[in-house]
């Protein structure tokens, strides 16, 4: 890591422990209105300001991640929609070996970050509501076979091409009008499938 950018990290995360961003440039009147203490205030900011839009509209449905790691951002989707089902989607084991060969034959990356430093416990000791959390452990989308629901909010941040694409592929046929879906990665240099998996569903469905 540079010099300059482990100061700007240092810098913000300081900043963000007393509400303040550097690049604060939205802001949303309803609680609950802090935001946890990280570098992606445009992803959580964003996300109140989709939570407000959902609860004034009355948008039915519940909400769902696919990739949930360690569960930081599944756990600002609990405390957001406490009355909701929260399904979780995740290996708990970091990448498949068959979306790694898919991402490598395509030429998108090597998948060689590790994601496997989890686990369900780990994830359920964080939610504010665990009540209502569904967990989905394996691979996608065998791990969602037989669920019959739909949903208002999405959060697709699985990284790589195949899982992406499979996601797009269940949740948007049973997301409701007026709910979103969240594509993680989609302008990140190492994970270039992210993107294409968006571009083939775009295309295939003509957005």
């Amino acid at each position: 890591m540079s010099i300059s950018r482990f100061i700007f990290q240092t810098l913000a995360k300081t900043l963000s422990t007393k509400g303040l961003y550097i690049v604060k440039s939205l802001s949303y009147k309803k609680k609950p209105q802090s935001l946890p203490a990280n570098l992606d205030y445009v992803r959580y900011a964003t996300l109140g300001l989709c939570y407000e839009e959902i609860t004034a509209k009355e948008i039915k449905g519940n909400v769902a991640e696919l990739g949930v790691y360690k569960g930081d951002f599944a756990k600002r989707l609990n405390l957001l929609f406490p009355e909701k089902k929260l399904y979780l989607f995740d290996t708990f084991e970091g990448f498949n070996k068959l979306d790694i060969k898919v991402e490598r034959d395509k030429g998108f990356g090597n998948a060689e970050q590790d994601f496997s430093q989890t686990s369900i416990d780990l994830v359920r000791n964080k939610m504010p509501f665990p009540q209502n959390c569904i967990f989905k452990p394996g691979y996608f989308p065998q791990t969602a076979e037989g669920l019959e629901d739909v949903f208002c909010f999405v959060s697709l941040d699985a990284d790589l091409y195949e899982p992406i694409y499979q996601g797009l592929q269940y949740f948007y046929p049973r997301l409701q009008k007026g709910g979103y879906i969240f594509i993680h990665d989609f302008n990140n240099g190492e994970y270039l499938g992210a993107r294409e998996a968006v571009i083939k569903f775009s295309k295939e469905n003509n957005f």
